[in-house]
């Protein structure tokens, strides 16, 4: 069977950006939810949906910080959701289906990155419970309401750091390996990659499509407040002066034009259909075969990569961490 991972001409470029993506559509009457959708990437494609008419739910840890970053934008709900407390996703989803709203969207964006270890209260390593598991729980807890839309899309924000990593299943909470934060970044990278096409799996039946994209590489989105100046210059991510450096076409891109890609897998008419794909510039990646050898964050050059890795799209290993995330979640499908 031949891969999805095929482009097809969506005809925006690297430089889109989230407004004009989502031009022309309308989303009036349908409801999404972006977690973390009141800074960086999150605000801009809560901003986006909310211009087309829809309602946006936004879950936060911090409420009181989410209204004062949402302030001006109206139609946006914000309520309370800690990705690392299950507890704290069941009383969201809870509270959510209990609207008896349909769910048309949902966006996973929020995210850490190369935080020192720390695990959740179930021993899971933080970003892996963060990125993937927290989200993982969300979409099976809100999947009637996923369901009752009749269609719906599921995107998950993934990077192209999902090159460092495969998903390691033998021990994905570093309990037995030397834990480093950008490993443990990348393979929770994959883990929304695959948690993509397993949605997609599971969900096509019912019309409910699963995505997952690499928005490219901006700065000033506190995904990592340990990222260093230092890096950020050896990156040209910064110039000598500590201005941001723009240039999409290697992916340096502001957080209006990061977001683009979220909103075009999330309400772009030519995916109608499609789905269980990985994304970035605001369309469909090619597969790689092997490894980018440029992509080092660890020593420091960061190249960018347009593509996805074959391990992180493989309907095998989606089935596999479907399984795991079950079992370390508690969480099914109902």
């Amino acid at each position: 069977m031949p891969s999805p991972q095929q482009p097809i001409g969506s005809g925006f470029r690297a430089a889109s950006t989230a407004a004009e993506v989502i031009k022309g559509i309308d989303l009036s009457g349908k409801t999404a939810i972006v977690t973390g959708g009141h800074s960086g990437l999150g605000l801009e494609t809560t901003r986006a949906l909310r211009s087309a008419g829809a309602t946006v739910v936004v879950p936060v840890r911090s409420p009181d910080r989410a209204r004062d970053m949402l302030a001006g934008i109206d139609g946006v709900e914000i309520e309370q959701l800690d990705l690392m407390d299950p507890a704290s996703i069941d009383a969201f989803a809870d509270k959510f289906l209990a609207t008896g709203r349909a769910l048309h969207i949902l966006v996973n964006n929020a995210g850490i990155q190369n935080v020192p270890l720390t695990r959740d209260a179930r021993g899971c390593e933080a970003q892996f419970a963060t990125n993937h598991l927290g989200h993982f729980q969300l979409t099976t807890r809100l999947w009637p309401a996923l369901r009752q839309a009749g269609g719906a899309r599921v995107v998950t924000v993934s990077a192209w750091a999902h090159n460092l990593s495969p998903v390691v299943f033998d021990d994905p909470n570093f309990e037995r390996r030397e834990y480093d934060g950008w490993l443990g970044y990348g393979q929770s990278k994959t883990a929304n990659i695959l948690f993509a096409v397993g949605v997609d799996q599971r969900g096509e039946a019912d019309n409910i499509r699963g995505f997952s994209l690499h928005p490219g590489l901006i700065i000033g989105t506190n995904l990592s407040p340990w990222t260093t100046p230092e890096y950020l210059r050896t990156n040209d991510l910064i110039d000598e002066h500590g201005n941001r450096v723009i240039d999409p076409e290697s992916g340096r891109k502001t957080a209006e034009q990061g977001a683009s890609t979220t909103v075009w897998c999330a309400t772009a008419p030519q995916l109608d259909g499609m789905g269980g794909v990985y994304c970035e510039n605001n369309e469909i990646s090619p597969l790689l075969t092997s490894h980018d050898d440029s992509i080092d964050v660890m020593t420091g050059r960061v190249e960018t990569a347009v593509g996805v890795m074959s391990y992180a799209v493989d309907p095998q290993l989606a089935d596999r961490l479907w399984k795991l995330s079950e079992e370390l979640t508690n969480s099914k499908i109902q």
